[in-house]
């Protein structure tokens, strides 16, 4: 079971191993030095990867101050498909993507781990 270890401003530990760019997460996999085609914008093109796998949830860390912003079309096909949203500052979504999973959600994360 996928598990995020520790964060910080910058890093992130997920099962053991230290990743310094952004990530994606889904079904056990890390996808690592994740970026959006329009840097603190998240779009559905940005995440269509863990979209295609249909995840319950979809638990976003915005970065450590909360800048990262979610587009509306973004919003409006999470609601379409039934998938659950959770977008919070990167150290709090941290808590819940592992405590989502703890819990036997199938659950997808992305996370931003600066700004």
């Amino acid at each position: 079971m996928t598990q995020i270890g520790n964060y910080k401003f910058g890093e992130i530990v997920v099962d053991g191993k230290r990743y310094t760019g952004d990530i994606k997460i889904i079904d056990g996999s890390v996808i690592s030095n994740w970026w959006r085609a329009e840097g603190h914008k998240l779009a559905s093109a940005d995440i269509e990867d863990l979209l295609s796998e249909a995840p319950e949830v979809l638990v976003v860390g915005m970065g450590l101050p909360g800048r990262m912003r979610i587009m509306g079309e973004l919003r409006e096909r999470l609601t379409a498909t039934g998938i659950s949203l959770i977008d919070e500052p990167t150290p709090k979504a941290v808590d819940t993507f592992n405590k989502l999973k703890k819990s036997g959600k199938k659950v997808a994360g992305a996370f931003h781990l600066t700004c």
